[in-house]
């Protein structure tokens, strides 16, 4: 019984992720990314569903980016971290991340400060900067010029870690 569970727990996430991977909110340089107001603005089934999903997929982007610096400045392996850094380049957007922050889902249970939603633009400008130094890292490896990609990885940490002091409880 526990397994079936699991398995319909699994499930359940990767159809979220599956429907979250479609769906995309059109963003330009004169336009703010799309501020999901309420679970309908988004593809989630509720607030929770997609609080649970951006910690664990934060989660998961910050044990991707382990292995890359695995791959990249310790082994320096390019053609090693060319799916990961695929992977990367797909999931470290602010069109796969922005409609889980759904207004309002700093509470109980969140890491999110309530900065986010009153600086959103800041906030969803954040993302557009780490999807620029992920592709300078991504660009770098593709060149296997090591160097480059250390200090690309490391513009992309900065990036990170920026972001997660403003609008992140510790």
């Amino acid at each position: 019984m526990q397994c079936l569970a699991r398995y319909a727990l699994l499930s359940g996430i990767a159809t979220v992720s599956i429907m979250y991977s479609a769906v995309a909110f059109s963003t330009d340089e004169e336009t703010a990314a799309h501020l999901p107001q309420t679970v309908e603005d988004s593809p989630f089934a509720s607030e929770r569903e997609a609080v649970m999903w951006r910690q664990d997929e934060l989660k998961d982007l910050e044990r991707l980016l382990r292995q890359l610096r695995f791959d990249l400045v310790n082994n320096r392996d390019a053609r090693g971290a060319a799916p990961r850094l695929a992977e990367l380049q797909e999931r470290a957007t602010q069109d796969y991340f922005l409609p889980a922050f759904i207004e309002g889902t700093h509470g109980r249970g969140s890491d999110a400060r309530p900065a986010i939603w009153e600086e959103w633009d800041e906030f969803a400008a954040g993302f557009q900067d780490l999807e620029q130094k992920v592709s300078v890292l991504v660009e770098a490896a593709e060149q296997e010029d090591y160097r480059a990609a250390t200090r690309a990885f490391s513009d992309v940490s900065l990036s990170c870690r920026s972001c997660h002091r403003a609008y992140r409880h510790n």
